[in-house]
């Protein structure tokens, strides 16, 4: 069980370069998902992070059908399980860096070695190996400890949760670690991505309107 990390830009960027991302790449607000405001989201945007709270989750069940796309998704997405309670937040990053190690090109740390050495290996063994990875556990807990609002205690019950979207092969894919895995929604580009996730992102808002407690950001260039 880990500290929950806080959907803190600052603190997820400064994360992602401790772990070897270099400094060309950062976590950015996403102030709004009209077409204005996506606007001004430096490009390019590698992946788009969701934290959204958990009761909508039973909404979603009650309003949609499950989809099961694992069937069909393929090797080159990097997918991995999570069995840490409240690693959600590293998980997203991990998806989000992992899923575009062709622009993004990692410096020798942690993440690089965890990467390589699961990169063959399947969703739950990678989740398994997360569980023993001291040096990604140890460099999230220093910066789930620096955000802004006090860090709860391992133990207290969270009430969000993030989830990664990607762009791969052609389509873009919804990243859980609690899932059965991937979602595919349909196809999009490297330049439509923050677009086409932003349309996945409203429908989790429409299953409850009165909620406002949605939080964007995206892996982009550094502005």
């Amino acid at each position: 069980m880990w500290i929950p990390l806080e959907s803190n830009p600052e603190v997820m960027t400064k994360f992602l370069h401790t772990l070897g991302v270099p400094k060309k790449w950062s976590i950015i607000d996403v102030y709004g998902l009209d077409p204005d405001l996506l606007a001004i989201v430096p490009r390019p945007v590698l992946a788009v992070i969701l934290l959204y709270p958990t009761k909508t989750e039973k909404i979603k069940e009650e309003k949609e059908e499950p989809k099961d796309s694992k069937n069909d998704t393929p090797d080159s997405v990097y997918y991995i399980k999570q069995y840490i309670h409240n690693a959600c937040g590293t998980i997203a990053l991990l998806h989000s860096v992992a899923n575009n190690l062709d622009v993004i090109k990692l410096e020798e740390g942690s993440l690089k070695q965890f990467l390589d050495e699961t990169m063959g290996l399947s969703s739950a063994e990678r989740g398994k190996k997360l569980e023993n990875a001291q040096g990604i556990a140890s460099i999230h807990k220093e910066f789930a400890l620096e955000g802004q609002t006090g860090a709860p205690d391992e133990d207290v019950e969270v009430y969000h949760h993030f989830v990664a979207f990607v762009h791969k092969d052609g389509n873009l894919y919804e990243l859980d670690g609690r899932d059965a895995g991937p979602i595919n929604h349909g196809s999009t580009t490297p330049d439509d991505l923050l677009i086409d996730a932003a349309r996945v992102c409203k429908e989790y808002m429409k299953r409850d309107p009165s909620e406002v407690r949605f939080t964007v950001v995206a892996l982009a260039a550094s502005e």
